[in-house]
């Protein structure tokens, strides 16, 4: 195990510098430049000159990215261009654990309720629960996230008036959020379960179980879920990743002030630093998942070696 965990380490670190290499030039190639907005419109060119030469944009584009390199090498992820003393090392600090909180509670949710509809939908094929369940699958799939909020927020918070639009002061404020989040995810678990659970109920060792007079429950939550939960737990990974690490969507809509608001802002402000910065902590974050659920797939399905 120990020489497989090694080298997906060694294949995560080459990915992750292919990512940062990636993003770096093409955000430099993007027309225009951190300081080339209307904001700055009215500074002299001479001023302007000075700010870029103070940040280093000036040099080449080679000694930018070793300069970037170097320093992200001793955990210095760089300075906002847009926000003035803040560096990306804050906004990370800052954003991360509020995008975490929202997307704990949204795993948990997509966990808790994603699978038992597709071990229902599986076990009660043909029937209206396999109907229902397949029904909010496929509205879960389709209804893209922005849409899916400002519905929420029209009938929960405007027409009902239950619960509140924005923030998180309270635990009212994180139903819609984590609903939100929550309802796609959902649908593609409810999918891959109830799709691996009827091929797992073909099986023939399913059949001799059966045949030894073992209740129809135990043989559903011992021996088919157990093997039907191998592509939940692989989707497991990068699910967990995107919910903790924010969804910009959802954080935007209801003024979360997490990971999305800073991601979104730097986009829009051609703020290299933060881009590349969020873009590092996501792509991290998406390795390290997929490395915990590699290992648990191992640990679930003895069938799995991990050795080579």
């Amino acid at each position: 195990m120990l020489r497989y965990i090694i080298k997906r380490v060694i294949a995560g670190f080459l990915s992750l510098f292919m990512l940062i290499t990636l993003t770096f030039f093409l955000l430099h190639a993007i027309p225009g430049g951190p300081f080339s907005s209307e904001e700055y419109r009215k500074t002299s060119e001479a001023v302007l000159e000075q700010i870029e030469d103070m940040y280093g944009l000036n040099d080449p584009i080679y000694i930018q990215y070793l300069d970037y390199l170097s320093n992200l090498a001793h955990g210095n992820l760089g300075v906002s261009f847009s926000k003035l003393n803040y560096s990306v090392n804050d906004l990370i600090a800052n954003g991360a654990p509020v995008s975490a909180k929202v997307g704990v509670w949204a795993v948990l949710l997509s966990l808790v309720v994603g699978v038992p509809l597709g071990v229902t939908a599986a076990v009660r094929r043909g029937h209206f629960s396999d109907g229902l369940s397949m029904v909010i699958a496929t509205i879960g799939v389709s209804v893209p996230s922005f849409v899916l909020c400002v519905l929420a927020m029209y009938v929960f918070c405007d027409q009902l008036q239950l619960l509140p639009t924005y923030g998180l002061t309270s635990w009212k404020h994180y139903i819609l959020p984590v609903a939100c989040l929550a309802f796609g995810k959902v649908a593609y678990i409810t999918r891959l379960t109830r799709s691996s659970m009827l091929e797992t109920m073909q099986q023939d060792y399913i059949r001799t179980e059966r045949s030894k007079g073992i209740p129809e429950r135990t043989v559903i939550g011992r021996y088919a879920l157990k093997n039907s939960i191998l592509p939940v737990i692989t989707y497991l990974g990068p699910m967990i990743a995107s919910l903790i690490t924010g969804t910009f969507i959802v954080e935007k809509v209801f003024s979360i002030p997490g990971l999305g608001k800073y991601f979104v802002n730097a986009i829009s402000d051609r703020d290299y630093s933060v881009t590349l910065g969020l873009t590092v902590f996501v792509g991290a974050m998406i390795i390290i998942c997929n490395l915990i659920v590699d290992i648990l797939y191992a640990l679930v399905d003895p069938r799995v070696k991990i050795d080579k």
